[in-house]
């Protein structure tokens, strides 16, 4: 997975973390969320704002 996988990053999060709101989340925790995943191989210096903004609203997608 890389930080171009937006989809499948965010079904990951919905899957580990459920009860949460991804419109509550902070984009430090977000970042350090995604880090976390196993199998995520992008570089933490190639991933900007616009980048985790992708990431939040497919989460929000799953979410709701």
């Amino acid at each position: 997975m890389n930080w171009t996988d937006t989809q499948t990053i965010a079904e990951n999060l919905y899957d580990i973390h459920p009860d949460i709101d991804p419109k509550t989340i902070r984009f430090t925790d977000l970042l350090q969320w995604i880090l976390a995943l196993d199998g995520f191989e992008g570089d933490p210096e190639k991933c900007g704002e616009r980048i985790l903004e992708a990431i939040q609203l497919a989460w929000i997608e799953e979410y709701e």
